[in-house]
């Protein structure tokens, strides 16, 4: 296991008997902060996120955890366990003397027990937390700070499916899962119960809108809906991750955020409902309402169709599954509903589905820029939306430019690391799920297998009913003369914390081990998945192309004639992407063949197929024609006079492509790859290169893992 770095505060009013007072932190355990674990600043905010009042009943306790994000942009889970106490009224000696016969109002102060973890086990502090306040309430004979010795000092596993039994010594047995890849979000119930708050339509809604990074504010009369909510959002956007601004419960003195100009997730309280009306730019997702509401000034970039459909269709059939034998004039007499647990995982499925298909085939489009002592990786995103045919859509556009996706491309880029569910998903489904589109039977069929491995993944571990765990007697809160939460003796419990620091470093570290491989690429994005799937299409596809390969063969053997004639079918063909890159390949044959020097007349039919074919090229060059002409023009030349020679490139300056400089970037960082790439590659392995990785196929002389090759600057030319 690994030391769980928790902290334990008593929080309180500074001031009783004042109106609206200041939370303050009365006690805190260890004093000091753990190595490499600054504590965050604004604890007591979070604790009563609605202010620190004054309550004339007392209520019962409650529980909730908050996330803070300390400036190392770390999340901490800040557990919060408050019950209320009787304040002494400050005003009792002159009331004695005036004998007054109105008596003053018994008024109750909040008092927080805190916990605070980098790692988020709600339930264990639910528990561990309850303990402590059962132990003061009930008069326990446990001693607390031994309790809470006990606490700080216990070993949370490390992820890796680990189980550990914990006791904090009141004769209590809590069990800790961890799940078995941390890279896989843990969510329990928390996606199933957005969708039972918000419904289909509602939460697709706000995943584009996270996506593709808008603002985005929840709403509830419960923090821990807040809190749970968020989560599920964070959930479903795997393998992406949220780096904006993240608050699940924002507390009252912190509103002004809302007017933030960079994008959030945030959660607060509906007591201040009527201060978020006049946020213009905000997605509000009101959670006890089961309303979204999208500001007319908000356009929300939606998943490209059939996607959006298909997952929709696919969520109805795990969240409503009698919808498929409504009608039936005999429906079985039982259709069997999964628990809200595994339902949470066939959802999470779903989306785990849909950013297969989204992303299949990314691996192709990675690149790697070798011009930095270290090789950096980056996305080829405008090969990829063309090779997808969606460079018009807006959602993916949205997404591949944003935040998240640069993170993904970051983390997941490497060709050695650990894998995890994604990737094998991405890698060898998206077949499946193509083959299985529209058969009902077999999508839910894979969903319910995914979502068994999600399952597995967050409860390694048979259930488990060895938690044991003392609670408070009914209603002990309404006691009449209940003593104060004690003052903790510090030297006790940080002469426990001492012996378990002096323990731990003795033991031998804790090391996960991590299993690395070259990571799966799947199959390059296709020409098929975009061409329409009927035969004529393809056929038509096949007899232009057959008619610009005639067309060049003419005039390269000077059958000009015959060139003429299939010159307006050529110029016709090339407004189809397979015709522009047919072409290129054939002048490509064509120089390797030492046949780049031209007469006149082959030298105007080239330029003039090259410019036809240029014409349609966006300034993206997503089809990669532009990149494939680029060194076609510098070799096609024909001489005008004795020792004066005219290159094709002059003739084909006027298109737009020129003038992107991403352009210029990407074919640079291209350039050099090719070098290196003939560098540690000899012929014969040049001709397989296509049926290896292509991110490792300059590293295929070298045995090791590939971020240790480092580029030397005499390879850039």
């Amino acid at each position: 296991g690994g030391a769980s770095c928790l902290c334990f505060l008593v929080v309180g009013v500074m001031q009783p008997g004042s109106g609206d007072g200041q939370g303050q932190i009365l006690q805190r355990f260890p004093e000091k902060d753990w190595e490499d674990n600054p504590f965050p600043q604004g604890i007591e905010l979070f604790c009563q996120p609605s202010g620190w009042q004054l309550f004339t009943e007392r209520n019962p306790p409650t529980f909730f955890v908050a996330v803070l994000t300390d400036i190392n942009s770390e999340r901490h889970y800040c557990a919060c366990f408050t019950f209320w106490e009787a304040v002494e009224s400050a005003q009792g000696e002159e009331e004695e003397e005036s004998s007054s016969p109105i008596q003053p109002a018994q008024l109750f102060a909040p008092k927080s027990l805190v916990l605070v973890s980098r790692l988020d086990h709600a339930d264990v502090f639910r528990n561990s937390l309850g303990l402590i306040y059962t132990i003061y309430v009930d008069g326990l004979s446990v001693s607390l700070e031994n309790v809470i010795g006990n606490l700080l000092t216990c070993t949370i596993p490390i992820t890796g499916g680990a189980q550990r039994t914990i006791s904090l010594g009141a004769g209590d047995r809590q069990v800790i899962q961890t799940p078995i890849n941390d890279s896989l979000p843990v969510s329990s119930c928390s996606v199933a119960l957005l969708f039972q708050q918000l419904g289909i339509t509602n939460v697709l809604y706000l995943f584009c809108a996270a996506l593709t990074e808008h603002k985005i504010l929840f709403l509830s009369s419960s923090y821990q809906r807040l809190t749970d909510a968020c989560r599920a959002l964070l959930a479903l956007m795997f393998p992406l991750k949220y780096s904006f601004t993240y608050v699940p419960i924002l507390p009252a003195q912190l509103l002004e955020v809302l007017s933030t100009p960079t994008p959030f997730i945030i959660g607060v309280h509906s007591i201040f409902q009527s201060e978020t009306q006049e946020l213009l730019d905000v997605v509000i997702a009101d959670l006890d309402g089961g309303t979204v509401n999208v500001p007319e000034c908000v356009h929300i970039s939606l998943l490209p169709e059939p996607l959006l459909q298909q997952t929709r269709e696919a969520l109805s059939m795990v969240l409503d599954p009698e919808l498929e034998v409504a009608d039936l004039a005999f429906p079985p007499s039982t259709v069997s509903a999964s628990s809200l647990k595994m339902q949470d995982k066939e959802i999470r499925a779903v989306f785990l589905r849909l950013f297969a298909q989204l992303l299949q085939g990314y691996r192709w489009c990675l690149h790697i820029i070798r011009i930095h002592p270290e090789p950096v990786i980056r996305f080829h995103k405008a090969a990829f939306l063309g090779q997808r045919g969606l460079t018009e859509d807006d959602f993916l556009t949205k997404v591949l430019e944003g935040m998240a996706f640069a993170g993904f491309v970051t983390e997941r880029g490497a060709p050695y690391r650990s894998i995890d569910l994604f990737d094998e998903l991405v890698a060898y489904e998206v077949k499946r799920m193509r083959a299985e589109e529209g058969n009902k039977q077999k999508i839910l069929r894979h969903i319910k297998e995914l979502a068994e491995k999600l399952y597995k993944n967050e409860n390694p571990y048979p259930a488990v009913t060895m938690h044991k765990v003392q609670k408070p007697t009914e209603g002990c809160h309404l006691r009449l003369h209940q003593k104060p939460f004690p003052r903790l003796d510090e030297g006790t419990v940080q002469w426990i914390i001492d012996q378990a620091t002096a323990k731990l470093q003795t033991a031998p570290p804790a090391v996960k081990a991590e299993k690395k491989c070259m990571v799966p690429s799947g199959p390059p994005i296709g020409m098929s998945a975009i061409l329409e799937r009927n035969g004529n299409a393809l056929a038509n596809s096949a007899r232009r192309l057959e008619v610009v390969r005639n067309c060049i063969s003419y005039v390269f053997e000077n059958k000009m004639l015959e060139a003429k004639k299939l010159f307006p079918a050529v110029l016709r063909a090339m407004k189809g992407r397979a015709a522009r890159h047919c072409l290129t390949q054939e002048l490509n044959l064509h120089v390797q063949q030492n046949r780049a020097v031209l007469d006149h007349q082959q030298f105007d039919f080239v330029i003039r197929m090259m410019n036809c074919c240029l014409q349609d090229c966006t300034a993206m060059d997503e089809h990669g024609i532009a990149a494939a002409l680029l060194p076609l023009v510098t070799a096609f030349c024909r001489k005008l006079s004795p020792g004066i020679t005219q290159f094709a490139y002059s003739c084909v300056q006027e298109h737009v492509v020129w003038t992107n400089i991403q352009f210029w970037e990407a074919m640079f960082y291209c350039d050099v790859q090719n070098h290196i790439r003939a560098l540690y590659l000899d012929n014969n392995e040049e001709n397989h290169t296509d049926e290896l990785d292509p991110l490792m196929v300059c590293f295929a002389k070298q045995n090791k893992p590939p971020s240790s090759l480092v580029l030397a600057p005499t390879l850039i030319r």
